[in-house]
Formats: structure tokens, sequence, C-alpha cells
């Protein structure tokens, strides 16, 4: 595509929108890029609201989430950012992006970064119960955090444990309610699973599974019953999952799926149009079927491809999911999609790293405090080659030297 068609307009103003901005002036663009933020604060790093942000020494400053793009930076991108406002209407015949304060924008390459919302629990709303996804949800959760001293969380995934890790932190009790049978059910095998829930459980925290939330919130706090069990908090947390903001493409007739449908290069079924992030719903060639990613590394570099894509080039990238969380004193990084068999390297003291393969092949793998055992696998994924199950199996043999095998072998080969 050209690059001289109209000005480049991103939507968005998170980690995906600021790649898509820093790969088209990387790329040699210097023509008009316009960025539209709903949220009126700078890009500023997502991850962080769930962690440092309630925990940290961050959680004693005003803005705990640190920016993704420092003044200098910020200011030599030369961009037209519009912050603090918000799209109503993509008009893909005349490309022109209608706004909420009557405003429009000319568009010749649109970029959709527009992320995901909080999943909402029906009939559930007021000061005591709280979601977790941009800044001014962190602040507000924050302040109540400071004044409570008990927390319900609806959600055993990744949001609600990082915020239960950080509550028992500041001393409070917290009980997490979870409807499935096990914690991160949608991308933790269940060993992994099981040795995090008592991970959390030594440090205090309690759990209820099978446990459909249905609480009342008041003025004074919230109440769940459970099983015939009356639980009483002062606040709660919701975290049951992100909603793709998709409903522009929506109703600009884009193909939508659970997120904006796109291809290799994140261009969407409209080739004036690319989507990245979170709401993106992409062929992954690490999965062998369409996924939508939410992590910070994936919305990197995918939109490093689109840029490169709207800029003339050809290339997509090879997706390999990768994504962190710190809870408690635990370090926990997930790489692919692990399923099938898993091998547990355990060093003691809580460091663990646990390879998983499905007939012969390596999925992916698990480390608790063992960031060293994913940068192997890692390499492993990347050459479509690792060490036998069974090698792995044996903790006498380090993996460093099953890696020094496994290139002789190749370099014989």
């Amino acid at each position: 595509m050209s690059a001289d068609r109209g000005p480049m307009v991103i939507v968005g103003a998170g980690q995906a929108g600021l790649s898509v901005a820093l790969a088209l002036r990387a790329g040699g663009y210097q023509g008009t890029v316009i960025m539209i933020g709903a949220e009126p604060e700078r890009p500023y790093e997502r991850p962080a609201l769930s962690k440092a942000a309630l925990a940290g020494p961050a959680a004693e400053s005003d803005d705990p989430a640190p920016a993704l793009a420092e003044p200098e930076e910020w200011r030599a991108l030369n961009l037209d950012a519009r912050l603090g406002q918000r799209v109503r209407a993509i008009d893909r015949n005349r490309r022109l992006l209608h706004c909420d304060d009557q405003t429009t924008v000319a568009y010749g390459t649109l970029f959709l970064a527009t992320g995901g919302e909080a999943r909402r629990l029906p009939g559930v709303a007021g000061d005591r119960v709280h979601y977790l996804r941009t800044l001014g949800d962190a602040r507000e959760l924050r302040r109540g955090l400071a004044n409570a001293r008990r927390l319900l969380v609806a959600g055993g995934g990744w949001i609600g444990l990082e915020v239960a890790a950080a509550a028992r932190h500041q001393g409070l009790e917290v009980t997490v309610l979870e409807a499935g049978t096990r914690l991160c059910e949608r991308s933790l095998p269940e060993d992994a699973a099981d040795y995090l829930l008592q991970h959390h459980q030594e440090r205090g925290v309690r759990f209820r599974f099978g446990a459909v939330a249905s609480p009342r919130a008041s003025a004074n706090g919230v109440c769940c019953e459970v099983d015939g069990t009356r639980l009483r908090a002062d606040l709660m947390l919701v975290g049951i999952g992100l909603v793709p903001n998709d409903r522009l493409a929506v109703e600009a007739g884009l193909e939508v799926d659970d997120g904006i449908v796109v291809d290799g290069q994140a261009r969407t079924s409209d080739p004036c149009i690319f989507a990245v992030g979170d709401v993106a719903r992409f062929p992954s060639s690490f999965a062998g079927r369409r996924l939508r990613l939410e992590s910070w590394t994936h919305a990197r570099l995918q939109a490093e491809a689109a840029a490169a894509a709207a800029l003339g080039g050809s290339a997509g990238y090879r997706d390999q999911p990768w994504f962190w969380s710190d809870q408690h004193d635990l370090n926990v990084q997930v790489l692919g999609l692990p399923r099938g068999r898993g091998i547990c390297r355990d060093y003691g003291t809580g460091r663990r790293g646990l390879f998983y393969f499905h007939e012969g092949a390596l999925t992916g793998a698990v480390a608790f405090n063992a960031g060293r055992d994913i940068g192997f696998a890692r390499r492993w994924l990347n050459a479509g080659r690792s060490p036998r199950a069974e090698d792995l199996a044996d903790t006498g043999l380090a993996l460093s030297a099953l890696h020094r095998h496994l290139r002789e072998v190749a370099d014989e080969a």
C-alpha cells in the first residue's frame, strides 16, 4: 500500500497504538500521524496496573504506571495526539472518522488499536465494586484497598490473582471466587495451576471453586452467598476477562469474530484498515489457527508488522505467545501454548520449570522463578527441535548441556 494516500491515523493510545507510531517513524514515514485515545493520559505501561501500581513503590505515586515513551521520545514522534477523545464511527467510503466532539478526521490508512474493556458482572455496580483496565481504575482500587480489611475477588485468572497478591501484601483478608475448577484454566495446565494455587494458599489467600458470584453491593460493602455461605467484604475486584473493543469495526462492516479478523500483516477485510493488539484475531503460525492474544509482547510485534505492511513491506511476523505475571514472591512466565505431558524440573526454594510435550513435540513451558528455563524453551521452539522429554526429566542433566548437544546434532546434520 502506498504511504502517501493521506494521514496515518491510529485509534487507541496504548501499547499497540504507540508501537505503530514508533514503527512508522522508524520505517522512514515523515507524513502526518494522528493518534486518538479515549484516555487523557499519554500511553502508559498497562501491565503495571495490577502489579507495581497496587503493591510496589509506584503505589505511592499519583502516576503509578510508567510511561511507554519518555517526554523527549514522545516529542520526537511529532504526533498529532488527540487524547481524551473517542471515535464514534468509521465512514469507510469517505475515509472519515466521526469523533464524539462532532469533529471528523480524514485518514489514508487507519490502525485500530482499541484494546478491550473489562468484562462486567451483570447487575452489580457501586463504589465498592471495582474493575481494572485503566489508570483511573487502578487509582480507585488503590484508594479502596488502603481503607479495606477484606477483599472478594471474582475470577481466578491473572488479573484477579495479581490483585489478590497485592491485597495480601497490604494485610487484607482475601477470598477468590472462581467459577471453574482451577486457576487460569485457559492458559495453565493443571499441574502448573495446582502449584500456583498452593503458593497463594500458603500466603493466606482463600479460594472457592465452582463459585458463581452474585454479589450485592451497598455503601458499606459487598455481600455474596456461595454454597449457602454468606461472604462479606469491604470491596470486590471483578476480573473475569476482557471484551475486545470491536464495536467500531462491527458498525463499519469489517469482519469480526470475538475481535477484528486480520491477516498475517494485521490487515482487516478493508485493505486500508489494520487492527492490532488485544482487539485483533489473527492467523497464528504457532497455533495453526486464529487467536486473539492479550499480551504486551504480542501487541508490540503485531503493531510493528502492521506499520511495515502499511509502508509497503510484505513480511508478517512469527508469533510465539509469551507473557509473565508477578504474584507474591513468584515470577510466573508462560511460553507457547503448553499442553500435553508435563515434565517438571524442581530446583527447590520455589524455583521450577515445567516443559510440555504433545505427540513428542514441545508445545510450551511454564516457569516459576526460573526465567532461564523459558530462555532455553524459546530457542527450542524457534528451532523446531528440543531435548527428549525423558532427558528433560533427568534433573542431573543441565539445560545448557542438553542445548549444546542439540546444536552439535544439528551441525552434524
